[in-house]
C-alpha cells in the first residue's frame, strides 16, 4: 500500500516547491474542476488568492492536515474552521517583503516626483515641464504605520534615500527601534503630526480597518502624501477622496483596495497614483512563496515545527533557541497530569519558572494542551485546535512565569484541578541532549527520566515495601527500566516512579494489588 500523504496544489506555483514535495509526497498539480469533489481525498492543499477555502470546503477535505497559502494573506480561508478541525493553516509571508518594499518605495517615488502623469501627458504627445514640479524626499520626514518586516524594510531603504524616519509599532521592542535608527513614535497621533509621508505597513484587524479615515487625516499635516501597499481596508476610500480634494492631503498612493478587482472613483483623481496590487508580483517574490509555503507543507505533513502557521503562535528564532527543546517536554508533561487526574479536568495552569520566563511561551502552553488531550476518543488533537478543545469543554487555561527556580535553570510545571482536587507534575530537560526529565509528580519530588511506558504507586512507606513492588513486576515479566522513589516524610507515604520496558497486563495489575498497593497507575507517554 502506498502510505506517502497526497498533496494537491490548486493554483500555480514555483517549479521548485513542486518538485520538493515530489521528493517526499504524491503531488497533484490540478488547477480546475470542482474541487468539492477532490478535495476529501488529500491530506494538503496549497492554493494562492484565487482558490476560497469555505467552511464547508474545509469540511469536505477529511483528510486535510495543512492548508499552504502561497503568500501572505490568508483571507480567502476560512481559518476558524480549518482550525477547529485541526487542520494547519500555514502562509509565506515573508517571500513577498523585499519586493512590497521596494514596490512602495516605487510608489513613494511616483507620488513626489509624478511619474504616472508626466508619462501618460507625454504619451498624448503633450510636454509640460511645470505642470509636474516634484517634491524632494532628502530631508523629509516619512512616518512608518507598523514596523514589521515590510516596513522595517521600508525604514532601511527611506533612511538611505537621506529621510527622516519615524514609526509608530507598539509592540515592536524599543531596541529594534533603535537598531534600524528610526525614532519611535509614543501614539499614532504624535505620529500623524510630524510625519510628511505616512506609509502603511499594519495587517488588517478590528482595530486597523479604517483607521484612517476623516477624524485621522484631521491630524496630520496639511500638504501630507499617503502610501498604502498593506491592505486596502486600512483606509476609508470616501474620506481619503474627501481630503484629497479639500488639499489636506496633497496626494496618494495606492496598491491595495477594500474591494478587487477596483475600478472605483480613486481612479479618477490625478492626485492619486493607482496600480493594480503589483507588490508581490515579481518573478523572485512569485518563487519564494511557492517555495517557503512548499517547505511549511512539508513540515506540517512529516511532524515538524510549522514556523508560519497562521493558526499557532508564531515564535521568535530567539526564543525558538532557547524554548525548542522544552516543547516535547510539555507535551509529555501535559499527557502525565491529564493521565494522573484521570481526564478530570476544569482548569489548567501551566507555570515556567527560570530563564525560560523571560521568552515568549504560547507555544510551550499549547504544547501541554495537546499532552493533554490528544488521546481523547471524540476528535483528532493538535496545537491548532487545543485550546479550541479546551475551551469547548469549558476548562480554564492560564500560564504564568517566574524567573526564579530554586533547583532547576529552567522549570515547567502542569497543574490539573478537577473535582475538587488537584493533580501537579514538573519536569526540566538534562544535558546536551535535552532528555526530559521529572522532578516532581502527586507532591513528592523525585528525578526520573521520562519513558513511553511508566508507572507511578503510592504506598505507606514501612519496610519491605520497594521489595514486594519489584517481586510483583518481575512475577509478571515486566522489566523495570528506571526507578525513583520518593516519601513526604519517615513513616508517612511514599511514592515510586518505574519505567517499564513492556507495557502492563492484567497480571501485573492484579498482583500488584493483591501485593497490597491498591493506587497504582500505568500510563503510557509514547
Amino acid at each position: 500500500m502506498n502510505d506517502r500523504a497526497k498533496v494537491l496544489v490548486r493554483e500555480k506555483i514555483a517549479d521548485g516547491g513542486i518538485e520538493m514535495l515530489k521528493e517526499k509526497f504524491d503531488v497533484d498539480v490540478d488547477l480546475e474542476g470542482d474541487l468539492s469533489e477532490k478535495i476529501g481525498a488529500y491530506d494538503a492543499i496549497i492554493i494562492r488568492s484565487a482558490t476560497k477555502l469555505t467552511a464547508d470546503l474545509i469540511e469536505k477535505g477529511t483528510r486535510l492536515r495543512v492548508i499552504g497559502r502561497a503568500g501572505v494573506g490568508v483571507d480567502n480561508v476560512d481559518v476558524a474552521a480549518a482550525t477547529r478541525k485541526g487542520i494547519i493553516v500555514a502562509n509565506a509571508p515573508d517571500a513577498n517583503t523585499v519586493s512590497t518594499a521596494e514596490h512602495t518605495i516605487a510608489l513613494l517615488m511616483a507620488l513626489v516626483r509624478n511619474i504616472p502623469q508626466a508619462y501618460a501627458a507625454m504619451k498624448q504627445g503633450e510636454w509640460e515641464r511645470s505642470k509636474w514640479k516634484g517634491v524632494e524626499l532628502a530631508g523629509k520626514t516619512l512616518g512608518i504605520i507598523g514596523l514589521g518586516k515590510i516596513g522595517q524594510q521600508v525604514a532601511r531603504k527611506a533612511a538611505g534615500l537621506g529621510m527622516r524616519v519615524i514609526a509608530f509599532d507598539p509592540v515592536v521592542a524599543k531596541e529594534r527601534f533603535r537598531e534600524l535608527g528610526v525614532e519611535r513614535m509614543e501614539t499614532i497621533d504624535d505620529l500623524y503630526a510630524e510625519a510628511e509621508f505616512i506609509t502603511l505597513h499594519a495587517p488588517r484587524t478590528a482595530d486597523t480597518t479604517g483607521m484612517l479615515n476623516k477624524e485621522a487625516f484631521a491630524k496630520m499635516r496639511d500638504g501630507v502624501r499617503i502610501i498604502n501597499a498593506a491592505r486596502g481596508a486600512l483606509i476609508v476610500d470616501d474620506d481619503l477622496i474627501e481630503a484629497v480634494k479639500s488639499g489636506k492631503v496633497a496626494g496618494a498612493a495606492l496598491d491595495v483596495y477594500a474591494k478587487e478587482p477596483y475600478t472605483g472613483p480613486l481612479t479618477e483623481y490625478p492626485a492619486i497614483v493607482v496600480t493594480p496590487h503589483l507588490a508581490a508580483s515579481t518573478g523572485e517574490a512569485q518563487d519564494r512563496a511557492g517555495t517557503d509555503v512548499a517547505a511549511q507543507v512539508a513540515a506540517a505533513l512529516e511532524g515538524e515545527l510549522v514556523t508560519n502557521a497562521v493558526n499557532i503562535p508564531a515564535m521568535r528564532e530567539e526564543d525558538l533557541a532557547i524554548l525548542g527543546p522544552f516543547l516535547p517536554l510539555a507535551v509529555k508533561l501535559g499527557r502525565l497530569a491529564m493521565a494522573l487526574a484521570g481526564g478530570r479536568a476544569e482548569k489548567i495552569e501551566v507555570s515556567y519558572f527560570g530563564n525560560m520566563a523571560a521568552y515568549d511561551t504560547r507555544l510551550l502552553t499549547l504544547a501541554v494542551l495537546n499532552g493533554a488531550f490528544e488521546q481523547s476518543e471524540d476528535q483528532p488533537v493538535n496545537w491548532v485546535n487545543a485550546r479550541v478543545i479546551a475551551e469547548d469543554r469549558g476548562i480554564q487555561v492560564s500560564e504564568e512565569s517566574k524567573p526564579k527556580s530554586r533547583d532547576f535553570t529552567n522549570l515547567v510545571r502542569v497543574r490539573v484541578f478537577g473535582d475538587g482536587s488537584e493533580t501537579a507534575v514538573s519536569g526540566t530537560t538534562i544535558g546536551t541532549e535535552h532528555r526530559l526529565w521529572l522532578v516532581a509528580a502527586l507532591g513528592y519530588e523525585l528525578e526520573i527520566e521520562l519513558a513511553p511506558l511508566m508507572a507511578f504507586v503510592r504506598y505507606e512507606d514501612v519496610p519491605g515495601q520497594i521489595g514486594r513492588l519489584g517481586a510483583a513486576f518481575g512475577e509478571a515479566g515486566v522489566n523495570i527500566a528506571n526507578m525513583a522513589v520518593s516519601r513526604t516524610r519517615q513513616g508517612g507515604t511514599a511514592l515510586m516512579a518505574v519505567s517499564t520496558d513492556t507495557p502492563a497486563q492484567p497480571g501485573l495489575i492484579e498482583g500488584i494489588e493483591k501485593a497490597g498497593f491498591p493506587d497504582a497507575r500505568f500510563i503510557d507517554l509514547g
